[in-house]
Order: structure tokens, then C-alpha cells, then sequence
């Protein structure tokens, strides 16, 4: 079918038998129009009391030498390519301050079950379709991966699967074309149509101004993309079930000046950690700001998730941050790079010897 512009009109595709799927026990109002998500059964309550706090071990963290502070900021002149070596090779450190900080962090593991109609190819899969009471979404066994590992996975939910004319081609298994709009050729590429090229007779096409479609072989028509040639379609309840790691982090104002997105890629000194199907909310924590983000955390994370979603495990965990700040002397001025996490990581904003690169 042509459009007034020329090109090829596809028929839009078409719902499955109008309140087919309304009538699957368990399906109704999530299927028709798109799908939706489906409330998880009632969530259990934790039984267990309240884990006891962090204790006051050993909370302190290393002072960083000046040799390890040095080799981190060679390293991290290295790494750039506008950047000489010579501030981090003979520069003088003068002093050195800590500014350690405190990251909480909360994870909740939470699986999520959406439907929706969906089709493919039919390939000789039988219809079954009320042949036995399709099981509800939530019954249907699902392997989680493991735990705080985010995956999806799509099921064709049993008893409900249907067998339809393609709509797209109407049965026919093949549609135009659509580089020729159908007519199996077009303008040749050397005379563009007119047959002559150079004042001559184009050979390439003979004189005729056509070419032979390359895209479809001449034919005018190729196999159709939605049934794949096959004519029909297997239409069914697709299950979509989500498992996602959902992570959220508290870091504890310090004055070094970092920010706290710079710290997100590093660790530090694990101070606590707790994992459970539902956790508590951490008390007696020496500094009253991560008791209360974590209390506040727990809660925001039980109203977003719980709703729509199956919760299977939640961890939270402290850490304590190393940050240390690095004031240097280069050629007689003052300069600051930091030095942070586990990894020693370094920021220098200023880095006083920087040049231009031109990429040629």
C-alpha cells in the first residue's frame, strides 16, 4: 500500500483478540495497553531484634606517609597527558592533614514483576490458551542471581499463548520493499535515470535508467520483519521480572573541599556491615548524623520500594574514608593536591605545570 509521498504505508500492528487477555484470572487490567507492574504479595515482617551497633574498635585509620603521597601524585601526573612531571618529582611537601569521613550506605534488593502482550514468529509452538488456568504472576518460578546483583529475565507466562494472523503483512509473509518502494528497481546510480552518461548509452544500465534493487534482489518485496516469512505469530503474556540493587549513599560533610561524588569511586576502612531480609536502622553510632541518615535512609527505602516490589534483602554498611591533604612547594610557590581512599586516589584542581595538546 503507497502513501500520497510514495513510500510504503505498513499497517499498524494490532492488539490480541479484543478482552482476550482481560479474562486470564490474575492479568486483568495489567495487559491491555501496555502492561503494568504488579503489587508483590504481602511482605513479611521482621521478626529478629534489632542488631546491636557498630563497636568502638579500632576506628582510626593510618596516617599516610609522605613517600606513599608522593608515589600517588607521580602516579596521577603520569596518567595525565598535559601534565609535566616535574611539579610531582620535585616538589617539597611542607605538610600534611587528615580529613578523614564517614560514608553510610544502604542497599535494598528488591524484585519487581511487570506484564504485557507480547508476540514472535510462530515456529510450530502450541496454542494453549485456556487449555489449563494460566498461574498467577507471582507464582511463577523465577532463579533470582545472586544476591545485590542486578538481572532481568523475561518468561512466557504458561496457558496463555494464542496463534494470529501476522498483522503486519496480513499472512502474506513478505512486505515491499522499502529502499525501492516495491518496484524491484530504481534510478541508476551512474546516469541517475536518464539512461545516458557521458553522451553515451549508459552501460551500466543498458540505456534503461532502472537498476536492479541490490536491497531486495530485484524482487520488490522481502520477508517480513515481525512474523519473519512464517505468516503467523505466537501472541502471549510476557512476564518481565526485575531484580534490581538499589544503592544509596550517605557521606558525612568534611571541610577538605572534596566532593562527594569524587569520593564515590573509591573505599575505605569497612566499619560496620550488616546484611538481613529487612535491616534496622543503625543506633549508637558515635556520630549522630550516620545514625540519622540511616534511619532516615531505611524508611525512604521501605516507602519507594516495598510498594512495587518484592523486597529479598537489604545490607547497609559504614566506611571510613581516608582524605589527606598535601600542601607542597614548586619553584618557591604553594601548592595543594589530595590524597584519597583506599586506592589513593589524588585530586589537584591547580596543577601547576599544564600544556596545551594539539591531536593532529
Amino acid at each position: 500500500m503507497m502513501n500520497p509521498q510514495g513510500t510504503v504505508a505498513y499497517p499498524p500492528p494490532t492488539a490480541p483478540p479484543a478482552g482476550m487477555f482481560g479474562s486470564v484470572p490474575g492479568y486483568e487490567g495489567t495487559v491491555a495497553g501496555g502492561g503494568g507492574y504488579l503489587p508483590p504479595p504481602m511482605p513479611l515482617e521482621p521478626v529478629a531484634p534489632p542488631p546491636p551497633g557498630p563497636g568502638q574498635e579500632d576506628w582510626s585509620i593510618p596516617s599516610l606517609s609522605e613517600d606513599a603521597a608522593r608515589e600517588a601524585f607521580k602516579t596521577f601526573a603520569s596518567s595525565q597527558c598535559c601534565y609535566s612531571k616535574s611539579p610531582a618529582t620535585d616538589g617539597v611537601i611542607t605538610s600534611m592533614e587528615p580529613f578523614n569521613t564517614y560514608r553510610y550506605r544502604l542497599e535494598t534488593f528488591t524484585e519487581c514483576r511487570s506484564t504485557e502482550w507480547a508476540h514472535k514468529p510462530h515456529e510450530g509452538e502450541p496454542a494453549d490458551f485456556y487449555t489449563q488456568t494460566a498461574p498467577r504472576p507471582w507464582e511463577i518460578q523465577a532463579t533470582p542471581p545472586k544476591l545485590f546483583t542486578s538481572h532481568t529475565e523475561e518468561i512466557r507466562v504458561p496457558f496463555t499463548s494464542s496463534i494470529k494472523e501476522c498483522h503486519s503483512c496480513h499472512a502474506s509473509g513478505t512486505m515491499p520493499c522499502q529502499e525501492c518502494n516495491g518496484a524491484g528497481s530504481k534510478d541508476c546510480w551512474v546516469c541517475h535515470g536518464s539512461g545516458r552518461s557521458s553522451e553515451e548509452n549508459c552501460s551500466r544500465c543498458n540505456s534503461t535508467g532502472r537498476d536492479s534493487c541490490s536491497e531486495c534482489m530485484g524482487q520488490g518485496t522481502k520477508p517480513c520483519e515481525t512474523c519473519e516469512g512464517k505468516r503467523q505469530l505466537l501472541t502471549y503474556i510476557n512476564l518481565k521480572v526485575e531484580w534490581i540493587n538499589h544503592v544509596e549513599d550517605f557521606v558525612l560533610e568534611q571541610s577538605s573541599g572534596l566532593q562527594a561524588e569524587q569520593l564515590s569511586s573509591v573505599t575505605g576502612k569497612e566499619l560496620f556491615k550488616n546484611n538481613q531480609y529487612l535491616v534496622y536502622p543503625l543506633t549508637g553510632f558515635p556520630d549522630p548524623a550516620i545514625s540519622q541518615a540511616s534511619e532516615r535512609l531505611v524508611r525512604d527505602h521501605q516507602t519507594k520500594y516495598a510498594q512495587t516490589s518484592r523486597v529479598l534483602q537489604q545490607r547497609q554498611t559504614v566506611e571510613l574514608i581516608p582524605i589527606t591533604k598535601v600542601n607542597y612547594k614548586w619553584k618557591g610557590d604553594g601548592h595543594v593536591y589530595f590524597v584519597y581512599g583506599n586506592e589513593h586516589q589524588v585530586s589537584a584542581d591547580n596543577y601547576p605545570a599544564t600544556c596545551c595538546c594539539v591531536i593532529l
